[in-house]
Formats: C-alpha cells, sequence, structure tokens
C-alpha cells in the first residue's frame, strides 16, 4: 500500500473515493493561490472607531469618511482597568523573549543608592529627571523601580516610552494604560479631563523632548510622578517644572570587572582581567560594553575548545569572516589571542563575524531600517530561512539589542560600528525588500491593526528609507507600504505613526508622478486635521486632494472628499465652499418656481428661469436673432448654467420657443384691420401676473412704451429723438420729428386722453374700426405707464394685437383669420400720416 495515497493498487483500481463510499466526495480545500481567471475580490478592511464628537470610518479604498457622531452611539465614560488588566497589558506590550538559550542574568551593580533616592522622590510624589549616557543602564535602573514602586500609586506603575514620541503620544499612551476603551479616542479636551484623574507613577524611558513640551505633559498630569530617562543630548526641562535631577554614571573598576565575570560565568585570567582594565578606561565603564565583553570571551572560549565551532576562519555556515578576529594561521588553534582594546570598545563587527548566517542577514536588515530590528516572526520571510527566528536569540545573548516598548533596535552605537563594516552598502536593497515585505503584511485582511501598530517604527522606517530613491520604483514601493499600512495605524489609534506614513507617502506619490494616491494621501492628511482640530488645514489638504481627484474624474473619491469639507465648513463657521464640479459630475438640480417678491417688469421675450442651489441668479433663455432678444439682453440677469446637460435641454428649448414666437409676431404684425374686423371669434386675451395692480403694463407691452419689436404700429421702426422724444421714418425714408419738441412733459400713469385705458381682455371685446387716440403732449410713456402704446404722429390707426406667451394655444385660430393679400397689403402700405 502506497504510505501516501492510502487504498488497494492492485487491479488498477482507482482510490480517490477510498473510504468515502459512492456518491461521497470531500469537499475541495480553498486555494492557497487565486484562480488566474476567477481571482478573488480583494476584502477592505473597514474600521469603525469614535474620536471625539465625530466618528471616523477608516476606508482603505477611497478615503477615510469622518462624520459628526450620531445620537446614541457616543460610548460611555471609559473603565479603569484593574490591578490584573494592568498586569496583563503590560505582559502583552513586553518585547517578546528572543528564542535560544536564555542569556545570563546580570544583576544591577553600584545603582544602590540612585535606586534608593529615586524610590523615596516618587513615593513623595516628585517628578525626576534621569540623565545618563547611552549605554549606562537607565532600562535596567527603570526595571528595579518598577519593582519598588509597585503599591506608591492608586493605577500603579505605568511603563511608557518616548522613542519618537512626541508629548501628545505619551499623553494618549498614558490613557490607553489607565483606561480600557476600544476604538474610542477621546478629543484634546476629554483627554486632558481624563489624565489629569489618573494617579500613577509614570517610568517614561527614552524622552526625546524638553522644555515646553515636557512642562505641558507635567501640567496635565497633576496626580501623576514621573520619572524621565533620557541622554545629556535633550534639551533641558524649564525652570518652572522644578524637576529633579538624578546623574547615572558609568561603573567603577571592580564593578566593571565584576560585571565581566558574570557575563562569562566563570573568574577572569589575570590577562583578561588586565585586558578589562583597560577596557574600563576606554568605554568610561559603561555597562553595555561589558555586557558586549562578555560575549566576546564566551566566543573565545568557544573557539579555544572547538576551533571550527564557528567555521573554517568565518561564520556558522563556513565563509569567511569579516575581522579575523585575531585567528592567526601560523598559531596553533588552540591559542586565540583577546582582541584589542579598539576591537574591544567596538565590537559590534567582531561579535556579528561569529554568527549564523540569519543573524547577519538581520543585522543588515536592521541596518537599512535605521537601527529597527523586525519582528522575529517576520525574519523567515525577509531572510529566506525557516530558522530565520532563532536570529533574534543569537543578537540579544551577543548584547546587539536593546528593547524599546514592545520591540527590539539595535544597541547603542551598534549601527554606525556595523556601517563601518560595510554592513550598509545593500541597504537600499534590503529597505526595499521589507517594504515590500510590509506592504503585502499590512494590508491582509487577517492582521488585525494592533499588529501593524506594534510593528509601526519598522515600517515608517522602510518607507522613508526609500524616499527620495534614486532606483527603480522605489518611491512606488513606498507609496504602496503607506497606501497598504496608514489604515492600519488609524484603526489602531496609533495616529503619530499614521500622520507620518502619511507625510511620506505624499511625498513618494508626488516624485513617483501618481497622482491617484498623492490625491488619496492629501484627503487622509485633511480628515486628520479635521480630528486633529486644525480646520485651516484641513481645508488646505481636502482641497487639493478633490482638485486631484476631479481631474482624475474620481466620482466616489470627490465625493468623499466634499463631504469632509463641508463638515470642516461646518464646523469652522465659515460658508460653505464652493467647489467647482466638472461637466457631467454635477448633482441633479431640482426646477423651482417661486413667486416674485417684486412687480414682474414688461419683457418682450419669452423666458424660461432655471433655478437651483448651484446657481447665484436666475437665467433667462431668449432667442436669439429677433429684435426682442436684444432689448432682453441687457436687461435680464445671465448667470452660468452648470453642466451640459442643462445647457442642452435649455437651448432645445429655446429653439422650440423661437419658432413659436416668429409665428405668433408674423401673424400679428400682417394681422390687419378688415382681418380684425371681420373675423369676430379673435381674441386678444393678454395674460397678466397675478401680483399686477392696476397700473402695471401687461406682459406683452414694451416696457418703453413702444410697439411690440420697436417697431410702428405700421409696421416701421421708431427711433428715440435727441430730446426724448419719438422719430417716426416716414413713408418717402425722411424722418419727421416729434412736434412736441422738447417741451414734452413725461407721461403720467394715465394716458394723455385723461382717461385710464383698461387692456383686460375679455371674451365680448371687439376692436372699433377707427379707435380715436388724441396727439400726445409728451414723449413716449414711461416703462411704468399702464396705457396702450402711443404713437407719435397725429393719425388714427387700429391697435394692433401684441403677441405674448399665453396666446401661444390660441395661435393657430389666428391664423386662420388671416389671409396673403391682407399680409401682402400691410406690409406694402407706408404708415399713415
Amino acid at each position: 500500500m502506497d504510505p501516501t495515497h492510502r487504498g488497494p493498487e492492485q487491479y488498477g483500481r482507482d482510490n480517490d473515493g477510498f473510504g468515502e463510499g459512492p456518491g461521497r466526495r470531500r469537499p475541495a480545500r480553498d486555494q492557497l493561490t487565486p484562480d488566474p481567471g476567477h481571482p478573488t475580490p480583494p476584502q477592505a478592511r473597514v474600521v469603525r472607531l469614535i474620536s471625539g464628537e465625530y466618528l471616523l470610518t477608516v476606508n482603505p479604498v477611497d478615503g477615510s469618511e469622518v462624520e459628526l457622531c450620531p445620537p446614541g452611539e457616543q460610548p460611555g465614560p471609559p473603565a479603569r482597568r484593574t490591578a490584573a488588566g494592568r498586569a496583563d497589558r503590560e505582559r502583552a506590550t513586553a518585547p517578546p523573549v528572543p528564542p535560544g538559550p536564555p542569556a545570563p542574568q546580570l544583576p544591577l551593580l553600584e545603582r544602590t543608592q540612585e535606586r534608593e533616592r529615586l524610590v523615596r522622590l516618587l513615593a513623595q510624589g516628585r517628578s525626576v529627571r534621569l540623565t545618563g549616557p547611552a549605554g549606562s543602564g537607565r532600562t535596567a535602573l527603570l526595571d528595579a523601580v518598577a519593582a519598588d514602586c509597585a503599591d506608591l500609586a492608586p493605577d500603579g506603575v505605568v511603563r511608557l516610552n518616548g522613542y519618537k514620541r512626541t508629548a501628545t503620544d505619551l499623553l494618549y499612551g498614558l490613557f490607553e494604560a489607565v483606561h480600557e476603551s476600544p476604538l474610542h479616542r477621546p478629543d484634546r479636551a476629554g483627554l486632558l479631563e481624563k489624565v489629569r484623574s489618573i494617579g500613577a507613577v509614570v517610568l517614561l524611558d527614552d524622552l526625546e523632548f524638553g522644555g515646553a513640551a515636557l512642562e505641558e505633559l507635567l501640567d496635565a498630569t497633576p496626580e501623576c510622578a514621573f520619572l524621565f530617562a533620557t541622554v545629556p543630548d535633550v534639551a533641558a526641562p524649564t525652570t518652572e517644572s522644578h524637576l529633579e535631577e538624578v546623574f547615572l554614571a558609568g561603573l567603577g573598576r571592580s564593578a566593571a570587572v565584576d560585571l565581566l565575570e558574570r557575563a562569562v560565568e566563570r573568574p577572569l585570567t589575570e590577562e583578561e582581567a588586565n585586558w578589562a582594565g583597560d577596557l574600563w578606561f576606554e568605554s568610561e565603564g559603561l555597562p553595555l560594553r561589558f555586557v558586549q565583553a562578555g560575549a566576546l570571551l564566551r566566543q573565545r572560549d568557544m573557539l579555544r575548545t572547538d576551533p571550527e565551532a564557528y567555521g573554517v576562519f568565518g561564520g556558522g555556515d563556513g565563509r569567511p569572516a569579516e575581522v579575523p578576529f585575531g585567528y592567526d594561521q601560523d598559531v596553533d588553534g588552540v591559542h586565540i589571542p583577546l582582541p584589542s582594546l579598539g576591537e574591544g570598545a567596538a565590537p559590534a563587527p567582531l561579535l556579528a563575524s561569529r554568527l549564523s548566517a540569519s543573524a547577519r542577514d538581520t543585522l543588515r536588515f536592521a541596518v537599512a531600517l535605521g537601527g529597527e530590528v523586525p519582528h522575529q516572526a517576520h525574519l523567515p520571510a525577509l531572510i529566506g530561512d525557516t530558522h530565520a527566528d532563532a536570529a533574534l536569540g543569537e543578537l540579544a545573548g551577543c548584547g546587539l539589542l536593546s528593547p524599546v516598548g514592545p520591540r527590539y533596535r539595535l544597541a547603542a552605537g551598534v549601527v554606525t560600528q556595523l556601517e563601518a563594516a560595510g554592513y550598509g552598502e545593500d541597504a537600499t536593497d534590503r529597505a526595499r525588500t521589507a517594504a515590500q515585505h510590509y506592504a503585502w503584511w499590512a494590508g491582509h485582511p487577517s492582521v488585525t491593526p494592533e499588529r501593524v501598530t506594534a510593528e509601526g517604527d519598522a515600517v515608517v522606517a522602510a518607507m522613508a528609507q526609500l524616499v527620495p530613491g534614486d532606483g527603480a520604483g522605489q518611491t512606488s514601493v513606498a507609496v504602496l507600504l503607506a497606501r497598504s499600512a496608514s489604515p492600519a495605524f488609524a484603526a489602531g489609534l496609533h495616529w503619530g505613526a499614521w500622520e507620518r506614513a502619511l507625510r511620506i507617502g505624499q511625498e513618494a506619490a508626488r516624485l513617483a508622478g501618481e497622482v491617484a494616491e498623492e490625491a488619496y494621501f492629501h484627503h487622509e492628511l485633511g480628515v486628520l486635521a479635521l480630528l486633529a482640530g486644525n480646520p485651516d488645514r484641513a481645508r488646505a489638504e481636502l482641497e487639493t486632494s478633490i482638485g486631484m481627484r476631479g481631474a482624475l474624474a474620481d466620482k466616489s473619491g470627490a465625493v468623499a472628499g466634499r463631504r469632509a469639507l463641508a463638515l470642516v465648513a461646518d464646523r469652522a463657521g465659515g460658508p460653505l465652499p464652493v467647489v467647482l464640479t466638472p461637466p457631467g459630475d454635477e448633482l441633479p438640480v431640482p426646477r423651482t418656481e417661486e413667486a416674485p417678491t417684486s412687480p414682474i417688469r414688461a419683457t418682450p421675450s419669452v423666458t424660461q428661469t432655471l433655478s437651483g442651489p448651484y446657481e447665484a441668479a436666475a437665467t433667462v433663455i431668449s432667442p436669439q436673432g429677433t429684435p426682442k432678444a436684444a432689448g432682453a439682453a441687457g436687461k435680464g440677469r445671465f448667470a452660468l448654467l452648470a453642466g451640459a446637460r442643462r445647457n442642452l435641454v435649455a437651448t432645445a428649448a429655446g429653439v422650440l420657443l423661437t419658432g413659436v414666437l416668429g409665428t405668433v409676431v408674423a401673424l400679428g404684425l400682417t394681422s390687419g384691420d378688415d382681418d380684425v374686423q371681420g373675423n369676430q371669434d379673435v381674441t386678444t386675451e393678454q395674460s397678466r401676473s397675478q401680483d399686477d395692480g392696476e397700473d402695471e403694463v401687461p406682459a406683452d407691452s414694451p416696457a418703453d412704451g413702444s410697439t411690440p419689436g420697436g417697431a410702428s404700429p405700421s409696421g416701421s421702426a421708431s427711433t428715440p429723438g435727441p430730446s426724448g422724444g419719438a422719430i417716426t421714418p416716414s413713408g418717402s425714408g425722411t424722418p419727421s420729428p416729434d412736434p412736441s419738441g422738447p417741451s414734452g412733459s413725461p407721461s403720467s400713469d394715465t394716458p394723455s386722453n385723461g382717461k385710464p385705458s383698461s387692456h383686460k381682455p375679455s371674451a365680448s371685446h371687439k376692436p372699433s374700426d377707427s379707435p380715436t387716440t388724441p396727439k400726445p403732449t409728451g414723449p413716449t410713456a414711461s416703462p411704468t405707464d399702464t396705457g396702450s402704446p402711443t404713437p407719435t404722429d397725429t393719425a388714427t390707426e387700429p391697435e394692433p394685437s401684441s403677441p405674448d406667451t399665453s396666446d401661444s394655444a390660441s395661435g393657430p385660430s389666428s391664423s386662420s383669420s388671416s389671409s396673403p393679400s391682407a399680409a401682402a397689403s400691410a406690409e406694402s402700405s407706408p404708415s399713415a400720416a
């Protein structure tokens, strides 16, 4: 029987369905790789969290969306962690234990006096600033003080790390350490209210700021006692802070030799003791140097017992060592000389030369990332060795690592020493490899935001090393990593890393020419600025993003940006932003008909008014090519129609109305006295507005008192005279001035005959054959005159029928009463004298 395929093999029987019976087939497993023909759609990790009064929806596709938190969704007051909860959190946030044999546990030597003083000051509620050079053992001293102060404060001891952290980041870290509030980040006011009531002993390692920022941190937490551990290069606190200063110096010679013996786990020989004394003088008694020197002596002991323990003149993989480690081919292999004094003061290259290949590759990746060591779970994928996670234990046993919060980084001075030994020659390639790996890992749906946040410094360092980049595709890889990791940082409430990733990604996208990704980063920076309480910055970032997405026709992204920009304008108290919408992307504008707020002026054209929320004024569409359109163009208010669709509809409506208007005007001008008198069924109804009074002009009457179209009743045009009168050309072509001359006065609201004329139509009204109109005593009636048009000559003429939009329905009846002969005679006859 085949051990791989269970079942009978003889007689050619198929064993695929062995043990399952007929008709019972085992369901297929999920494919590890997607089918190229049917790719699996990517899963977007959408997280909703509350920041102050805002509800933030982290959307990795189109950009985060922010809105005011609806009523009922605001979280309750955060609960304080119990002592057991604080202990669980401290274990969860501690750096992982390196695999492999445990390193020797070294005691805290010559630190009893400093330890007791620190505990005494903290018990009195005083804050202390512990200053010491890198490698002086500040972290080990903080561990001892934490054990002594466990029961001093009601909220216990809180351990924080200030490496690349601002005062705001530390305040949020203190809030999260004491309170339990998942997916809730209070605003600035809520944060200050919560941390003001926290009473804890805060041990803050690797502080990187001082001055006013440190004073702000102390003022925000009056019930906390701080122990700041920092290096002398950091700015000093202000005089108002009243911090106690404790300086941490190096060890004495005897304590240094004792520490070296404990690291080697055996007594030192006289030669080794003398070498340790010289090393103490060279390193100023820093404990880190003696921890690393103890690793050198352990490697030397292994070589003395087994010369090929680390390979033949090389590392564990048999390759030549970068530093011969003092091995001489002419000397017996059992005799291994001590390292030189310079090699003992800078032991990183010596220690790395005797490590495994995986450990050396890990050091190269750490140098490429600026000292950040990737988590041990990522080392097999980065290095290509399934057992590469054991490299972390080798580096920790040699004293090349230092714990920083939940992770490790290279110890002080190790990066400089390894770069001098050539470990940074391929730093760019390794940074690109790490960035590609982190981009895939951070964007995977199975990876929680908390895991990405814990690896945040290494992720940010990977993208920072590639910007600006000279290699092909380096900036594009940085853009991809920032695009994948920034939503996880936002969801994991690590907004300091979120901001750094967005700014690096925006610069990388600008250099790479990826406009869509640059617009995304601008949008996210705008949302972050809004949540941080900076509306001016948010407005600038969002407007930039909307402009870029509008140029790219990204409708969904532009809509998200407009919503956020409207919220910025609403919260800032200013006017709503005016955003130019590309043609075709505008929202549908509802047509509304509102009652006029002022008396309607007589307009000689058919108008169509479109009003909407995006138009500043009403738009009048007048038919072109007629005298009436020219008169309306100077008096109407025009506004630009937004969008090609509305322009198309308006143009079609204008063409249709132009044809109807031309027909009505032609029929009205060609209608004679005989036709009007002979046809008793013709009505001359005139539309009046509901707001028209007795003194208002009919809608079809010209505003200047002349006949429609600027023509006289007989069809000849009239022009204003030099004195305000009208000059009407006679039949011979010679203009005749107005007999009233300049002495005429403007007409009042009533006609010149003293009788008010009513033009309100009625069904029984019939125009007379010869309506008599006295000679006017003044110029043409003013626009507010409600009387009928008054001719400028002395002859009596029939009153022409005025065209109106309301008569368009009765147009066929009017046209039926007209004859070709009457039209010809009306057009050829001169004006009556």
